[in-house]
This record gives structure tokens, sequence and C-alpha cells, in this order.
């Protein structure tokens, strides 16, 4: 799940350091991870066209339980929000992120989904996310867009290594995307996580090289870049969650967990057989 850039003409309070986590606490993390990522494997066997999205929350939602976790999302509550009543995101096509599941809605042949999940193991997060081509008849510029996505994630990820900086991430990002003619989503970012779910750093995916704050060993925080085949800007529906493309363009997302360790990046929620398309 996305940390929404709340806008207010107060100003802004400066945030506080990151967090940066111990041994110990890295290898919770690392564990939160690896289940994060098996959570989506389990997904991703079941998406197919007939599904309904409320099938696959059910299935997050026993998958975890029985692994002694807690589903993040659920009951999540945000500014001016009803609280999540999901235990995962499923946004369909032109939705962004915080798709809510539903049984109404039902995969169809040729529709996209992204799946967002986010368990809570041993008091510790593991965020991700993977979009899905629903069926055989999903478009070519669909499946360019979604594996465009991932490329430009990776890309961020790239980008992660000790002294760099947050800036550093959302200027490769951005900088592939737009080369490409996409919108790179503004309204929402990764964010730091560890014991709480959304921390310090704010990272945008887009910026400039050398800003923002600096990446430092022990950090760890999401990358999970929005990208849009036509403009950036979004709208929030009257759920109080589900953001959606404000011109019904599809949108594509994915999202990795990952730590600054002393001699580059390491994700933390790897899939199976998972490897950069770098």
């Amino acid at each position: 799940m996305v940390k929404r850039i709340r806008k207010s003409r107060a100003r802004p309070r400066r945030p506080g350091p990151s967090p940066r986590l111990g041994p110990a606490e890295i290898e919770e993390m690392r564990a939160a991870g690896r289940f994060a990522a098996e959570l989506l494997d389990a997904v991703a066997e079941r998406v197919r066209p007939g599904v309904s999205t409320g099938e696959l929350d059910r299935l997050v939602e026993s998958l975890t339980r029985a692994r002694g976790a807690r589903s993040a999302p659920h009951g999540y509550r945000s500014a001016g929000a009803p609280p999540f009543p999901g235990h995962c995101c499923t946004s369909v096509n032109d939705v962004v992120c915080h798709g809510i599941p539903d049984d109404a809605r039902v995969l169809r042949d040729g529709d996209i989904v992204n799946v967002d999940v986010t368990p809570v193991l041993g008091g510790f997060h593991g965020d991700t996310s993977r979009t899905f081509a629903v069926g055989d008849s999903v478009s070519p510029r669909a499946r360019q867009l979604i594996a465009d996505a991932r490329r430009a994630l990776w890309l961020g990820i790239r980008a992660v290594l000790p002294g760099a900086r947050t800036g550093d991430i959302g200027h490769a990002i951005a900088s592939f995307a737009e080369s490409r003619g996409y919108g790179v989503v503004r309204e929402f970012t990764g964010h730091g996580v560890g014991r709480q779910f959304h921390t310090a750093p704010t990272i945008y995916h887009y910026g400039r090289p050398g800003a923002g704050e600096p990446l430092l060993p022990g950090m760890t925080f999401t990358i999970e870049p929005m990208i849009n085949l036509g403009h950036w800007r979004t709208q929030i529906l009257g759920d109080g969650w589900t953001a959606v493309t404000a011109d019904g363009s599809l949108s594509a997302q994915w999202e990795h967990t990952l730590l600054v360790t002393e001699e580059g990046v390491e994700v933390l929620t790897l899939g199976s057989g998972e490897t950069p398309p770098l």
C-alpha cells in the first residue's frame, strides 16, 4: 500500500530521521519480506478470467492467518477515508492503487490487475506488489506497460546504494518512464517500512539527482512506481480509497521492499525465480 501525499496550506513539519535497523531487526524484515513474496506467488497461480478480486483477498487472508501473521491494510485508517476493508489492494485497469477487493469485481480476459500485499510477521511489515496480465487477450500495449513499469522499478532499485539520495531513485524512474511517453504518478509515494507501516523516508518516483535524504545502511523502504499510459494525474473515488487515472488510461505498478546495505541494496521481497529485468 502506497503512501498518499497529503496536501495542506499549513507549513509541513520537518520529518524525523529515517529509522535504521540493527542485525536482529533486519533478520525479522527478511522473514516478513519472504512471506510477502510467497503471498504474491500464491496469488499469481489464481489470477485468471472469472476469478473475483474478493476471492484473491480471501486467499491472502487465509494464508496470512495460517502463518500467524496479520494483514496491515485490513482496517488501516487514512484521513478522510473509512477503514480499509480488504486484506490486500486489487487495482484493475485504470485503478492506480488502493483498489478495494469485491466479489462483484470479476476479472475478465484482457484485464490487468495489481495486487498489493503487506503482511505483518513477527511485528515487521513486508510490502510488495505485482501487476498481472489476465488471460490471453491483454493488448500488446498493456503488456508493454506492465513490463516497462517493472523495468522502472528496477532502475530505481539500481540507484540505491550508501551515500546516494532519494532523488536519485526518482530521477532514474521518471527519466526512463517519461522518455517512453508514460505519466509517472506524483500523488502517491514509496515509504520507509519496518515495525511501522509508513515511516520516513518518502520515496518520490520523480526527482533530481543528488536531492533528498541520504541513503544509509540499515534503512528499509519501498519503491513502488505507478506508471500510466496517459497523464500522471489521479482522482479518488467516493469510497475514499480507490485512486484512478484522471483520463481513464491504464496504470501498472510494481513494488519491492529494500534494505540499504554497506555494499549496495538487498531486495527483501523477491518472488520465486524472480530475476532483475535489466
